[in-house]
């Protein structure tokens, strides 16, 4: 008998579990967090006199359920993901040295002699993510300067630092924070990186293994697969590019959509501003890898 009644509760378990795997629910943002999968990748260049460039990037896919089973899934994969992203977070922080808002989906970072940035995307507000950033550097010793512009999906905010200055940089865009930070460095780029004279200049390279476009307004650059994914890496191969995959600009905003072949476009748009220079990767899956370089 009892053996007979724990056969019947068996049998119920898995009839309640496969009806919960079926069971269709709305995803919720708030909730499903970036937690399936994360890539990732670092490089690191060292030359005389002590040269040293550092580059990080990672990007996290977003676990949408549209199953309760599929929601008990990406919980569970998310509890690996969350602690293998601790774990970056840490030793990108060790090595550039700047912070990181929670939940991002997207970074980039980046530490050369030229300059120490970050920037990333999450969906936290702006608000949210001026409020972490304001506590975290001044914990740091970062003074923020009077004139800081705070509007309604927008701020930007300058800071003195012991070791240069500073400009934090926050746009809403498409249910995201797009967060930039940077640190200017004394010493000054080779001509290679260096932009004109109150323009801007504009990297492209992919790093994926199809051939690629990247649209930049109304201008399109086809790029074969792996062109120029080394750009970043240091000033040299930055100056290594062909004159195709260098633009320079005026400052202000500019729509970007990068577009591998078979898969879709994703677009973006970012502000620049006078004298900086940004390499643009294509990255896995067609994300735009944004890294401010000088």
């Amino acid at each position: 008998m009892k053996r007979r009644t724990l056969g019947i509760l068996l049998a119920g378990s898995l009839v309640a579990a496969t009806a919960a795997m079926a069971i269709p629910i709305t995803p919720d943002p708030a909730r499903d967090n970036p937690t399936e999968t994360i890539h990732a990748g670092r490089s690191h260049t060292s030359g005389p006199d002590g040269y040293v460039d550092d580059t990080w990037w990672a990007a996290r896919d977003r676990c949408a359920p549209d199953y309760l089973g599929e929601r008990l899934l990406c919980n569970a994969f998310g509890v690996l993901t969350r602690a293998t992203s601790r774990t970056f977070e840490d030793k990108m922080s060790e090595g550039v040295g700047l912070p990181l808002p929670d939940g991002w989906g997207l970074m980039t970072a980046k530490n050369s002699p030229f300059i120490r940035s970050a920037h990333a995307e999450t969906p936290l507000d702006v608000m949210a993510v001026l409020g972490f950033y304001r506590a975290a550097l001044g914990g740091r010793g970062w003074t923020e300067n009077d004139g800081a512009t705070v509007e309604p999906g927008r701020a930007i905010v300058a800071f003195t630092t012991t070791d240069g200055p500073a400009l934090l940089r926050l746009i809403r865009q498409d249910g995201r924070t797009i967060a930039d930070l940077s640190l200017r460095k004394p010493a000054v780029a080779t001509s290679g990186i260096l932009p004109k004279p109150g323009q801007v200049r504009l990297l492209l390279g992919n790093k994926t293994d199809q051939a690629a476009e990247i649209t930049v307004n109304e201008r399109t650059i086809k790029l074969a697969a792996r062109a120029g994914e080394d750009l970043a890496d240091s000033d040299a191969a930055s100056g290594e590019l062909p004159d195709s995959q260098k633009i320079d600009l005026p400052p202000g905003k500019y729509k970007v959509t990068v577009k591998p072949d078979g898969s879709a476009a994703q677009k973006r748009e970012f502000e620049v501003a006078a004298n900086e220079t940004w390499g643009l990767l294509v990255g896995p899956d067609g994300v735009p890898l944004p890294i401010r370089l000088y």
